[in-house]
């Protein structure tokens, strides 16, 4: 609990005795006013005060206003003696009851966020004459090395130049099982060091790290607002002047007609009273309050489970997803090519992969790498001469003297040398040795350890179609389709032809149905920005990605999306939940006020009990059961 939130209770519990002690006091008349007054005014001030400044600033119709005309309307009826003074201020009383819980509640979510975005570095070690520095990290440059000790958040992403340890990520991806880092590999900020001492290189500043771009994206998200939250907005614009208004005429019309037209006494007290209770019921805090609140706590909930969400209008969205269409490279594979098979070699397996990683050795590429890690030793670069790069063909060297030859089969038909094609679906390597085919190697990428699960269980979630784009070759592309079971499939495609693609998936959805784009590479990110809804993979995605995207999986699991699909459905039904259930409940009791039969105590629960199940059902969704 916050001073704020100490002193409001505070404020209740004083108030709430001095009530209590009143009713036995045998004072009437001014007397008695004078007494109830103190509490009135201890817990009733700041909305008298609210009230007065709204009126003043040409906004009069809030909440504020509402209860302050129907606990004055109520005491100046107490007054007259027709009415009871405990009435009138227990309801100001439940009312800050009510908005105390309230502010007690959205404190907790945003705890409860803060606890699991806890992850901003307080400072940076730097090494000067042998002794660690503390930094602040926004002064650490581009290419400084940091030292990150054993239990220290790492404060910028860079790159290990000493050192190896295990990282916990349970912060940025919500899982819990650690990663190991080692000299060479990237690490990125906000992780736990948990092992051993590391010295990391900086490669971006403080401001562009991963740490500084997800604190950024949860403490904006709530500034853009669905549809729902735009509509209670509205509708408590146009629904506090109405029921105002309506109170005015309750309390003057029944009694003028009674007077004028059947000659009758007017009951004006009756028709005040009534009028009163009408406006404490009216009062819009369960609306006003809880749809925000619920997609807060929607946000907070998949900030928990690894998926940032920019804004609640990007989780009302993604609950109406129909279509997910998915970039393969990076977000259903891996991105790391890997030698899977080598067929029809005339030589031992050994001594062909020998072979070509010497020749490929001065490359840089995937392929290359794939093939120098196949090989699994030290590359000795004195051995390999002559080497020649042909693009988009492959390379010619000599290895130990001996002419060599890796590439495609356009290499092969250049050279003359007559190739073997190959029934399996990835990328083939045609070898060939003193001028001879040797064999070929089979390369492809491997697929995430959850991709088939991911579709399984986007189907299960009541996505209609899964749909993969990918710049790859078609038979490679069809067979991780048909693996993972993906429903359709374009391949060979250009940047510019995934998005004219993404097109004609729009042009076909359902009406009400969104489509959703998930990639990780620069050239998604024009897709990323044309679908409806855009998720981007966080930890080994661009970038540009991440900053095109409405979504960001923390930690590049594909079966996130179903999590954060169900996360969404979950928050809206919630919305939806406490949408029906205040204006429900709210209607009726706005009828029986009218027709005399609610007093102030049914007003008291139609406004702050009403608000207070409200809350506590959108903090539910805080709460995500795991998959």
């Amino acid at each position: 609990m916050n001073k704020k939130q100490k002193k409001m209770l505070a404020r209740i519990l004083i108030a709430a005795a001095l009530l209590i002690a009143f009713n036995f006091l045998p004072f009437t008349g001014y007397v008695r006013f004078i007494f109830y007054l103190i509490p009135y005014l201890i817990i009733g001030y700041d909305i008298l005060i609210k009230a007065f400044k709204g009126i003043k600033n040409r906004q009069p119709f809030d909440e504020s206003l509402l209860m302050a005309i129907a606990t004055i309307g109520a005491i100046a009826i107490a007054l007259t003696g027709d009415g009871d003074y405990t009435e009138a201020i227990a309801v100001m009383l439940f009312y800050q009851i009510g908005e105390w819980f309230q502010s007690y509640a959205v404190g907790k979510s945003r705890r409860n966020i803060s606890d699991l975005m806890d992850i901003r570095p307080d400072y940076a070690n730097i090494e000067v004459n042998g002794k660690l520095e503390q930094v602040d990290p926004d002064e650490v440059e581009i290419g400084s090395v940091i030292v990150v000790q054993p239990g220290e958040k790492v404060p910028i992403d860079g790159i290990v130049t000493e050192g190896s340890s295990t990282l916990n990520t349970s912060a940025l991806t919500g899982e819990s099982l650690p990663r190991d880092a080692e000299e060479g590999d990237e690490v990125i900020s906000g992780c736990i060091n948990m092992t051993g001492v590391l010295k990391i290189k900086t490669t971006k500043e403080f401001g562009e790290s991963t740490v500084s771009k997800i604190l950024d994206l949860v403490e904006n998200a709530s500034s853009r607002k669905s549809r729902s939250e735009e509509f209670i907005t509205r509708f408590a614009r146009i629904y506090t002047p109405a029921v105002v208004y309506s109170a005015i005429a309750l309390a003057i019309l029944p009694p003028l007609v009674r007077m004028l037209g059947m000659r009758l006494p007017a009951e004006w007290g009756t028709w005040i009273y009534r009028a009163l209770t009408f406006l404490v019921i009216s009062c819009p805090c369960a609306l006003v309050i809880s749809i925000p609140l619920s997609f807060f706590a929607g946000i907070g909930g998949a900030s928990n489970a690894g998926v940032l969400v920019k804004g609640s209008n990007y989780l009302e969205t993604l609950s109406q997803t129909k279509y997910v269409v998915f970039d393969k490279t990076g977000t259903l594979t891996q991105g790391v090519f890997e030698v899977n098979e080598v067929h029809h070699n005339q030589m031992d397996r050994e001594q062909l992969l020998e072979y070509a990683a010497l020749a490929e050795s001065a490359s840089s590429h995937p392929i290359s790498k794939s093939l120098q890690r196949a090989y699994g030793k030290e590359i000795d670069r004195t051995r390999v001469t002559d080497i020649r790069e042909l693009s988009g063909n492959g390379v010619t060297a000599k290895v130990d003297g001996v002419e060599v030859a890796a590439g495609n089969s356009k290499l092969m038909d250049k050279l003359g040398v007559k190739w073997i094609d190959c029934h399996q679906a990835g990328t083939i390597i045609h070898m060939a040795v003193d001028g001879k085919y040797a064999g070929h190697i089979v390369i492809s990428d491997i697929e995430k350890p959850h991709a088939k699960e991911a579709i399984r269980a986007l189907r299960s979630a009541g996505v209609e179609k899964t749909v993969m784009l990918t710049g790859d070759s078609r038979k490679v592309a069809e067979h991780v389709a048909a693996d993972l079971g993906i429903d359709e499939v374009h391949a060979e495609l250009l940047p510019a032809d995934k998005v004219d693609k993404v097109e004609e998936l729009l042009e076909k959805k359902p009406q009400k149905g969104k489509l959703a784009f998930v990639g990780d590479g620069i050239n998604d990110a024009p897709v990323l920005s044309r679908a409806d809804i855009g998720i981007a993979m966080g930890a080994m995605g661009s970038d540009a990605a991440i900053e095109a995207a409405d979504i960001v999986l923390m930690d590049d699991d594909p079966l996130k999306i179903a999590k954060a699909i169900r996360i969404s459905r979950k928050c809206l039904r919630i919305v939806y939940e406490n949408i029906w259930f205040a204006i429900g409940i709210k209607l009726i009791c706005l009828v029986l006020g009218a027709v005399g039969i609610a007093n102030m105590w049914l007003a008291i629960f139609a406004d702050v009990g009403v608000m207070i199940i409200a809350v506590l059902n959108a903090i539910r969704a805080l709460f995500v059961k795991k998959l």
